[in-house]
């Protein structure tokens, strides 16, 4: 790995505390970017942040729920505070509640659209105000998006999720035309099934709906029938194309979403 290759680049990463949000902000740190890494879970995001520190990486954290513009602006301030700067966003937070179509609730819609999609566009707003007023630089600021395979699919257990993701993909687009004039590039990348907490929770609730027949089913079936590389997927696997979107590298795109998903969406 070079260890050097991300130097220079101040990343606050929101949803950070477990998953594929503490996945990449390890894997950012070990190539040498500062990360702020931010969640509703402050013990359990300290702890990541610190393993990151006795690794001899660089990084802070702060207790941050992404629907509250108060906290948004607060991470943004701390990462600059701790770093000088903040010039990428990776906005990972998110979550999932399976219903089917008409079992949603207003409170299940309002709950899954308040973090994924008004959270993702307030950490947007927040960022992109502090990279305008730090001026334009030679490179593009970057903010990242992380959709998934429901920004471009549908399925009938998860309505309100495909809803949000589909939100995210509009951030993208709409984000990479509205900022560009502030030199900040959005793009975003769709994981599909990945071995995390929140797929482990969900494996459940499917269960609990009848869905599957037992725990470990769900993941096993998809992978089996819907993924041409026969697999699911783990945090491991989605860090590279994350460490690309935040590297120079990708200096030259944006409006994209990346899918990385074994092959559940062919583009």
């Amino acid at each position: 790995m070079d260890t050097t290759r991300l130097v220079g680049k101040n990343i606050l990463i929101t949803g950070g505390a477990q998953g594929m949000g503490a996945a990449v902000g390890k894997y950012c740190a070990a190539q040498g970017a500062k990360v702020c890494l931010g969640d509703v879970n402050e013990e359990g995001v300290a702890a990541v942040a610190k393993e990151i520190n006795d690794a001899g990486g660089i990084a802070t954290s702060v207790k941050l729920d992404v629907t509250k513009r108060k906290d948004a602006a607060a991470a943004v301030a701390h990462t600059v505070k701790e770093f000088g700067s903040i010039n990428v966003l990776l906005n990972n937070a998110g979550i999932n509640k399976p219903l089917f179509f008409l079992d949603i609730t207003e409170e299940n819609w309002q709950r899954i659209m308040d973090v994924n999609a008004w959270g993702t566009l307030v950490c947007m707003q927040e960022a992109a105000k502090q990279m305008k007023a730090q001026g334009k630089k030679d490179f593009p600021y970057k903010i990242v998006n992380v959709g998934s395979i429901l920004s471009r699919e549908a399925f009938i257990d998860v309505t309100v999720y495909t809803a949000s993701k589909h939100a995210v993909l509009g951030l993208i687009k709409a984000g990479a035309k509205s900022l560009i004039e502030h030199n900040i590039t959005v793009n975003g990348y769709g994981p599909g099934v990945v071995a995390t907490e929140l797929w482990a929770q969900l494996d459940k609730d499917l269960v609990e709906m009848g869905m599957f027949k037992k725990p470990g089913q769900s993941m096993d079936d998809i992978a089996e029938n819907m993924i041409l590389m026969k697999r699911y997927s783990y945090p491991e696997d989605i860090v590279g194309t994350a460490g690309f979107l935040v590297s120079s590298d990708s200096d030259y795109m944006t409006g994209q979403l990346l899918m990385i998903d074994g092959g559940m969406v062919i583009q």
